[in-house]
């Protein structure tokens, strides 16, 4: 057995977690660039304890998606104020955005030499400054991923910095800051957790260590998912979430992910939507498609196995079949309702130029099986 793990220095797990942000801001550096967002958990709580902690700071507000013109504003002023620490509280994007500043405070050059397809996809060189990344949602993971997902909208593509040299140094996540996310993001961002617990473990680059969080990450999913949209106060609920969205950061990081992850990336890059719904959409054409394919070019992959277990994981039954995994999936995404794809204006005449981006996504090189254009389009065709 052959594997690498890279992740977070230090991880600090629960719910009132967030109490010790001072102490740990003051114990980082001189001063920190706070990077939020415009919507979701207010800074306001963060703001207070920075204040009573005397830490100090300056702010920068993530608006929507980080795009490559607002973070190259962020690095200069970070630059200017002497910033040599960051704090992103946030979702993914929030979170991203921290990453990417952190990456070049310490790197030379212009962000674009280090963006993957469309820029120089440059090798950072030297340790990001430190970063301490703190998730108001359960989703994205990001926390202790490696890459920086950010928009070029001038392009219409969703593109990543990546290094193990951007993780965060301190991973703080505190399931009661996700308390009060309305339904619908509770929604998405749960389904982009479910699905990158569920993706990892049918990865080409899958190994027994990853293996532990995928599982356990999907139980927690399996059981918790609807109950954080339908109750959001159920506390059980909203740390089952928030564990999940850790374990699958860390699944991701180290096992990449596949199909539907390859779609949803294009999808982002053409239309505005939110990430999660669009994996939640795709996720069951995705597993239906991989297992007919490897049923009939690849028969006796070990994955399909996987993928039975992850049938029975789902629907909570040892004797769940194939399809009884989908028909879970598909239940989900209506009860939480979830729009289809139409609903953000994606047509039948979109499908070839985004079968054509997420073909080369980074995820899609890690799904378990190469899927033709027809299998990738029929997937599209069926997520309408």
């Amino acid at each position: 057995m052959h594997f690498e793990f890279a992740t977070a220095t230090k991880i600090i797990f629960g719910p009132g977690t967030i109490k010790a942000i001072g102490d740990i801001a003051l114990k980082t550096g001189n001063k920190a660039l706070l990077v939020t967002g415009s919507g979701g958990a207010s800074p306001d709580r963060i703001m207070d304890i920075f204040s009573s902690s005397k830490v100090s700071w300056e702010t920068v507000e993530v608006v929507g998606e980080p795009t490559i013109e607002l973070i190259e504003k962020a690095i200069v002023f970070a630059r200017q104020k002497n910033c040599d620490y960051v704090v992103s509280y946030g979702g993914g994007s929030v979170i991203d955005t921290g990453k990417a500043i952190s990456a070049m405070i310490t790197n030379k050059g212009e962000l674009l030499d280090y963006l993957e397809v469309i820029g120089g996809g440059k090798s950072i060189t030297n340790r990001a400054a430190h970063l301490i990344a703190i998730p108001t949602t359960s989703g994205t993971g990001s926390e202790v991923t490696r890459n920086a997902v950010l928009s070029a909208p001038d392009r219409k593509r969703k593109v990543s910095m990546r290094s193990p040299l951007m993780i965060a140094s301190t991973a703080l996540v505190d399931p009661e800051l996700t308390y009060s996310l309305p339904p619908a993001v509770t929604a998405s961002t749960g389904m982009d957790a479910l699905t990158q617990v569920l993706e990892p473990y049918v990865s080409k680059k899958a190994n027994s260590f990853t293996d532990l969080y995928c599982l356990e990450g999907m139980k927690r999913a399996a059981r918790s998912l609807l109950k954080a949209y339908t109750h959001g106060d159920d506390r059980e609920a909203r740390e089952d979430m928030a564990f999940t969205s850790l374990l699958g950061g860390l699944a991701l990081a180290n096992a990449g992910l596949g199909a539907a992850h390859g779609f949803a990336a294009a999808i982002g890059g053409m239309f505005k939507a939110p990430h999660g719904a669009l994996c939640a959409r795709v996720l069951p054409s995705t597993v239906k498609t991989n297992i007919l394919a490897l049923r009939e070019r690849m028969p006796e992959s070990p994955i399909l196995d996987r993928y039975l277990e992850i049938a029975r994981i789902l629907a909570g039954n040892p004797s769940a079949s194939f399809e009884d995994g989908i028909e879970f999936l598909q239940a989900l995404i209506t009860r939480l309702e979830i729009p289809s794809l139409s609903e953000y204006g994606i047509k039948p005449s979109d499908i070839p130029i985004l079968v054509e981006n997420a073909a080369v996504a980074s995820s899609m090189q890690a799904n378990p099986i190469q899927l033709t254009k027809t299998e990738l389009s029929q997937m599209l065709e069926s997520a309408l």
